[in-house]
């Protein structure tokens, strides 16, 4: 059985988050194989205290200048929240920085978690349910009432490690699909809280896996395009199924087809090493 061990101070009315996963890959990988340590979560809102787990690759930072600011319409929303599902081209759209942190964001928030828990999710990103922000909402143990509820706004990677582990995946925004995904085992991440307070944190083995899949998804990166040929080709027409779905019910060709998809190995796409 996966144990979450956390060591997270938070400020008032700051909730803990992670990635779009489905509480039933997170079960499935908990015992995985391959993973021969247990699952930990362990994590600490401390600019200058040492990392739980090693963190060797510096990454090459971009300037927040790079990044767009949301307006008040970018984060307009109407509940419940529905997921967005591949292929919809809001999944690669560009995700701007949210500036404003005010009780429209806080209900954001609610909405995210719960229409995640609805959907056996154990994390969910702002483009999963429409809006391309840069926020994403994750609770390991995927119960409300139950772990710890995280939330991230504008995080960027700091450092990520140099050890690599398969995890099998699963995206709400791809219902029904699990396939093997290699990552970094552990990260280091700044952040904004709820509130707009600055704070770092690292993390690593499941929680670092779920905020590493709901980064990628503020990237405009699925799962699927980190996964081996091999793994791919496992999962092909369940992607291509789901790609003739929304041309039957958009009546619009697909956007993408996963025969082009650009493949991008474990760490690319989070800076340098």
């Amino acid at each position: 059985m996966a144990f979450c061990n956390c060591f997270i101070q938070a400020p008032p009315l700051c909730r803990f988050l992670l990635p779009v996963f489905s509480r039933r890959a997170a079960n499935l990988s908990a015992g995985y194989s391959r993973l021969k340590t247990t699952v930990m979560f362990s994590s600490a809102v401390n600019r200058t205290g040492p990392l739980t787990t090693p963190v060797r690759a510096q990454v090459k930072r971009l300037s927040r200048k790079d990044d767009e600011a949301a307006s008040a319409s970018d984060l307009q929303f109407e509940t419940p929240l529905k997921i967005v599902e591949y292929p919809d081209p809001i999944l690669r759209a560009k995700n701007k920085r949210i500036g404003v942190f005010d009780e429209n964001l806080k209900n954001l928030v609610d909405a995210m978690f719960d229409v995640m828990y609805k959907t056996d999710g154990i994390g969910l990103s702002a483009p999963q349910v429409g809006l391309n922000v840069q926020l994403m909402v994750f609770n390991p143990a995927g119960e409300p009432g139950e772990g710890e509820e995280i939330v991230l706004v504008n995080p960027k990677i700091n450092k990520y490690s140099d050890k690599l582990v398969p995890f099998n995946e699963g995206c709400l925004s791809f219902p029904g699909i699990y396939a093997d995904v290699v990552r970094p085992q552990s990260v280091k991440i700044d952040a904004r809280d709820i509130t707009g307070a600055k704070f770092s944190i690292s993390l690593s083995r499941l929680p670092a896996r779920i905020f590493q899949h709901e980064y990628d998804h503020l990237e405009g990166v699925l799962f699927f395009d980190r996964m081996t040929d091999q793994v791919l080709d496992s999962i092909r027409q369940e992607l291509e199924a789901l790609e003739k779905k929304y041309e039957e019910k958009t009546g619009l060709p697909s956007p993408e087809r996963v025969q082009a998809r650009q493949p991008k190995k474990a760490g690319v796409g989070f800076g340098k090493r």
